[in-house]
């Protein structure tokens, strides 16, 4: 036994919000239900929506930080996003597209593409990896860089799915390649996540408070969480134990 799930998390849409979720259905070779369904692609973007593209086609919390204070809830097609300096919105993403442009507008810096338009890929959540991933992350891990910044950090700045207690510092690290049994899933864990300059925003304000990357450096790396796709499905939930297999 190598942990507990201690919280699981999906954000759906890409860098717009997150939402805690208690029990989850994984499906074999595809993201997490509900995560990253809809991404919101910027006025430069070539990203049409027939397949997956990269982070640089999206708005996205490392370019604009204010993203990051976003909170969200879903319910069937309309999803209801929260700030600390926006009132309140619920709107259906594939209908209702231009009342959330101009929702987030404020959020967006001056110097930076504008929101343009949300797509969605049927069957594929648009995450960061060019393979429908989870990103599985370690409170160890967590607790370390906020002890080595003294600040007390919030999970959030990772935008993990899967958060584990109980196993040593960077284990997940030492998981490549291998399996690993959560729940009734089972998990092949493919990379380590580099970090972006997401990670320095405060997600309860949106502003850039802590040198997260450079904490990292003291490790020799600037990575945190690990990519992993689903091999076998079924139901997960806070509370299950994580086993290598």
């Amino acid at each position: 036994m190598t942990g507990e799930v201690t919280q699981i998390w999906r954000h759906p849409i890409k860098s717009h919000g997150r939402e805690a979720v208690k029990t989850v259905n994984m499906i074999s070779g595809q993201t997490m239900p509900g995560d990253r369904v809809w991404a919101v692609a910027h006025e430069a973007s070539t990203a049409d929506g027939s397949d997956w593209a990269p982070c640089a086609n999206f708005s996205r919390c490392a370019k604009a930080p204010q993203l990051m204070a976003i909170s969200a809830s879903v319910d069937g097609e309309r999803v209801t996003l929260s700030h600390p300096d926006r009132p309140d919105l619920t709107f259906a993403p594939d209908s209702q597209p231009q009342v959330f442009l101009e929702w987030v507008k404020p959020l967006m810096p001056a110097d930076r593409a504008a929101s343009a338009r949300i797509i969605r890929v049927p069957g594929r959540g648009m995450t960061d990896s060019d393979f429908p991933s989870i990103s599985l992350c370690n409170m160890a891990s967590h607790r370390a860089v906020g002890q080595k910044l003294e600040q007390d950090l919030s999970i959030h700045r990772w935008r993990g799915n899967i958060w584990i207690d109980g196993m040593p510092l960077w284990e997940e690290f030492d998981w490549l390649g291998r399996d690993v049994r959560i729940g009734k899933a089972i998990f092949r864990v493919r990379e380590r996540i580099t970090r972006c300059l997401a990670t320095t925003a405060n997600p309860d304000t949106g502003q850039r408070d802590a040198d997260t990357l450079g904490a990292l450096e003291t490790w020799g790396h600037q990575d945190f969480g690990v990519y992993a796709e689903v091999v076998k499905g079924g139901e997960i939930s806070v509370g299950d134990k994580v086993q290598i297999i």
